[in-house]
């Protein structure tokens, strides 16, 4: 990557990463900003904020944005995390000053009308009935709530039924100017772009963003726990997660490899272990979540309601077998898996600002591929074990459920196929 950043007087930063050989681009404003940085009484606001900020300006009604952008065949969307806020275009490279004109307008004088507000409430309120409906959704929010109990990152992002219904304009410009503020703001374009164009529509457009910081929000603290929800599904929805790593911590790409040896393709020891050996699922990975503080090492799968009682064995002893045998092979093929999937990523331009604003968010610099592949290697299969035996040792794991219930072994019991050290015993109690 060959960026170029420049920063506004007003404090926003301004990236361009220029692929000529593209006749697009992709453009995105990420605000530092998400979830966690919400209160309790004003749950979900960030989610609701993300949805009205399209539903009209000073300037442009909420069918205007939509049939400009869709004019010029372009795509305009947005998404909320825990920790940041995403507006992103994609567009054709001669519509790049439309793409960017249109994010500055939404981002600068949204009007958040009542009529639209009252609208999108109840757009807002049937997500989260269909979200309560797809039971290998919503899982992970209660596996949030497990990992993150009685904090913001522990909240539902889409909020609940009780704080969306009573959203006002003021909740939505009240932390909108708290947090929508240039210091914590990133404009990245990616594609078919030229950095001083970029730059001066930039400087055009979002001039009157209030300077300095999103508010800082809370430390998150992880503490584990169980959480289950008995409901009458074909399958049990099991998750469980253990402490990780922050996104800046020395070993987050010995997480990252563990998980990928661990669950991360149809070559990983869960995948061999409890789908193509003993036919216990038809889905099962683990994945890390790494944010700016904390973090946690997360495994899902969906099974049946009898073979629930051997999948959390199944977890335990391949977790165990990771603390005390992970191979060179294995670790070489995931580091494997996670330089293509990264060089693959960096040919599509969305792709490439994405990670670009998560660079800078953690690093306040974008990081080279050279820097990233040599992060990669400088994994090796010792640390990898080290970090395995690091989760064995958890004294609290997470544990949340969905399902039919009937077989899932007791919390005490899966907890207590943890916390003894090396691992070799967990590995024998899995067995069992």
């Amino acid at each position: 990557m060959q960026v170029e950043i420049a920063r506004l007087s007003n404090g926003l930063t301004v990236i361009s990463d220029p692929m000529p050989q593209l006749e697009t681009a992709a453009l995105g404003v990420w605000v530092n900003c998400g979830a966690r940085n919400e209160t309790k009484p004003v749950m979900g606001v960030s989610h609701m904020l993300e949805h009205m900020a399209f539903k009209g300006t000073d300037s442009r009604s909420a069918r205007d944005i939509a049939e400009e952008i869709e004019a010029v065949g372009a795509y305009l969307n947005a998404y909320t995390s825990r920790e940041q806020t995403a507006f992103h275009v994609r567009t054709l490279k001669n519509d790049v000053p439309l793409g960017i004109d249109i994010l500055g307008d939404i981002l600068t004088h949204p009007t958040f009308e009542q009529g639209e507000l009252e609208r999108e409430r109840q757009v807002v309120l049937q997500e989260i009935g269909q979200a309560r409906d797809t039971p290998d959704d919503i899982v992970f929010d209660h596996l949030q709530s497990v990992v993150y109990p009685e904090q913001p990152m522990g909240w539902p992002i889409l909020g609940v039924e009780e704080t969306v219904s009573r959203f006002s304009r003021e909740d939505l410009r009240t932390y909108m100017g708290a947090n929508y503020r240039a210091g914590s703001m990133i404009l990245v374009a990616s594609g078919a772009v030229k950095h001083g164009d970029v730059v001066k529509l930039a400087e055009a457009k979002f001039a009157s963003l209030t300077s300095g910081k999103a508010n800082t929000p809370n430390p998150a603290r992880y503490h584990g726990g169980d959480m289950r929800r008995s409901d009458e599904l074909e399958q049990v929805h099991l998750t469980c997660a253990f402490p990780g790593v922050a996104s800046n911590d020395p070993d987050f790409y010995t997480a990252q490899v563990y998980v990928t040896a661990l669950g991360g393709g149809m070559s990983s020891r869960l995948f061999q272990e409890a789908r193509e050996k003993r036919g216990l699922c038809y889905s099962i990975y683990a994945f890390s979540q790494s944010l700016a503080d904390s973090g946690f090492i997360g495994i899902y799968t969906g099974t049946g309601e009898k073979e629930a009682a051997e999948v959390t064995a199944v977890i335990a002893g391949e977790m165990a077998g990771m603390a005390s045998g992970a191979s060179d092979k294995e670790i070489a093929r995931a580091k494997a898996q996670m330089k293509s999937g990264l060089l693959m990523g960096l040919e599509r331009p969305a792709t490439r600002a994405e990670q670009i604003a998560a660079q800078m968010f953690t690093f306040d610099r974008v990081l080279s591929v050279e820097e990233l592949l040599e992060k990669l290697d400088a994994v090796d299969t010792t640390s990898v074990r080290k970090f395995g035996e690091r989760l064995m040792k958890t004294q609290q794991p997470s544990l949340a459920a969905i399902g039919p219930l009937s077989h899932v072994e007791s919390y005490e019991r899966f907890a207590n196929r943890f916390g003894q050290g090396s691992g070799t015993g967990s590995a024998r109690s899995a067995a069992e």
